[in-house]
């Protein structure tokens, strides 16, 4: 299947993967429609930092992936449907669990049921390293064992697993993208990176949890790049496939590559709140992304220094968008 000229919605498009995917479906040709999360300001989220001549090119549809008729409407007429919409933060999760599930588990059901009755060509369901839990070998492959350990992270893997049903049950062709940890412009100040950075830019203290665990990270561009790749391919669907640079680096390792690109020591204070629960401490994330390549020739282009180089640039740009003199969960 080839994306140019196809008709595709992408759920979660206000958000920091979503934002840039629909941006690079637009330069492949597809004709997007972003589904985006409703709220009274009409704010599109990070859709509004994606370029005018590509703004322009889009329809958004403002809803909640909670209601099935509002779902159902915004894929009447597709062809190729991106989930990536969902509830994402893992503190989030410890504090409100069924906002979580009602979003992640119900609204996935509600793309798969109506994607299954208005017969679309694929859909391309979007999982997390997270459901792996704390390698129990590296690198890890899809057949690794899944060990959710944080509410949001349970409900990524009943999703996933609700999906695969479909296409066993129903065969409707959904495929499972399983990303590692994606990092790059737009990011939320939720997640690491961004945090490190846009404390760092203002200050030579900054406040985290845990530094030890380490992640796999791939630039956002090379992510995106894997969905579509990943949509175009015939062998994915019923299938899932690690996305992943297949390297890993700590959280304290990732501190002192934005120390020393912004030329000055940077201090680490631990803050208990920033802290996950013992047992919900994911340690080690380390990908086997072979399949991928096997699959559909995806592999990373950009190392980290240079997408710390290119999300450091950014965030210097945007810095007072950014909360980042609190947690941000």
């Amino acid at each position: 299947m080839r994306i140019k000229g196809k008709k595709v919605l992408v759920t979660g498009a206000g958000g920091f993967v979503g934002s840039h995917l629909v941006e690079a479906l637009v330069k492949k040709g597809a004709v997007v429609t972003a589904f985006v999360h409703y709220n009274s300001r009409n704010d599109w989220g990070m859709l509004e930092d994606v370029p005018k001549n590509i703004k322009n090119k889009i329809e958004v549809v403002t809803g909640d992936l909670k209601d099935s008729d509002c779902v159902r409407d915004a894929l009447l007429g597709q062809q190729v449907v991106f989930h990536l919409g969902a509830l994402i933060g893992i503190p989030y999760s410890y504090v409100n669990p069924r906002d979580v599930v009602d979003t992640n588990i119900n609204g996935t059901l509600n793309v798969l049921t109506a994607a299954l009755d208005l017969g679309l060509e694929k859909v391309i369901h979007t999982s997390t390293s997270e459901i792996y839990g704390t390698a129990q070998y590296v690198p890890m492959d899809e057949s690794h064992p899944v060990n959710p350990q944080s509410p949001y992270a349970a409900t990524k893997l009943g999703a996933d697993l609700l999906a695969l049903s479909f296409y066993r049950s129903f065969d409707l062709p959904v495929g499972v993208i399983r990303p590692f940890n994606i990092y790059g412009p737009r990011q939320s100040a939720r997640a690491v990176i961004p945090s490190i950075i846009t404390q760092a830019l203002l200050k030579r203290r900054i406040k985290l949890g845990s530094v030890y665990p380490t992640r796999d990270l791939t630039f956002v561009e090379d992510s995106v790049k894997g969905f579509i790749d990943f949509a175009e391919c015939e062998k994915t669907k019923g299938q899932v496939v690690n996305l992943g640079s297949s390297q890993e680096v700590s959280i304290n390792q990732i501190v002192k590559l934005v120390s020393n690109y912004l030329g000055k020591k940077v201090q680490i204070l631990r803050e208990k709140q920033r802290v996950r629960p013992e047992k919900s401490e994911v340690e080690r994330l380390f990908s086997d992304s072979s399949k991928a390549k096997r699959l559909f020739g995806w592999h990373p282009q950009t190392d980290l220094s240079q997408g710390i180089k290119k999300t450091i640039g950014w965030y210097e740009k945007n810095l007072n968008r950014y909360k980042a003199n609190i947690y941000n969960i």
